[in-house]
């Protein structure tokens, strides 16, 4: 079983950037594939981005819109989300997932992959 615990997110003014940060625990030692979505009131959950453990390259979903940066410490079982000059329409509840057991890196970087074991959540809120 693997935990993810999100943290960093909070109160931010409309310009600015955020990084959160995901960190894994538990059965994780094998390489897999984390992502980041987040859930904004009333919307959809939404797939940001995701990235392998330990390998470069990763995946950007519409939702990421060139802002969303993902990037990791894998020898510290880290993921990372910096987000760029953030809007209001940022705010909401930012989750990371990995897909465990694992699938393969090909698929982690095309999008393909269903991820299992989620966190639960840091809020982002977005002041104008």
């Amino acid at each position: 079983e693997v935990q993810l615990v999100e943290s960093g997110g909070g109160s931010v003014q409309a310009g600015g950037s955020l990084r959160l940060s995901c960190a894994a625990s538990g059965n994780t030692d094998s390489s897999h594939c984390t992502g980041w979505f987040r859930q904004a009131p009333g919307k959809e959950r939404e797939a940001i981005a995701s990235i392998y453990t330990g390998r470069a390259g990763a995946y950007y979903y519409d939702a990421a819109k060139g802002r969303f940066t993902i990037s990791q410490d894998s020898a510290n079982k880290m993921v990372y989300l910096h987000i760029d000059r953030v809007t209001p329409e940022d705010s909401a509840m930012f989750y990371c997932a990995a897909d465990l057991p694992p699938s393969d890196w090909y698929r982690c970087i095309t999008g393909a992959v269903d991820f299992s074991s989620w966190g639960q959540g840091t809020q982002v809120t977005v002041s104008s």
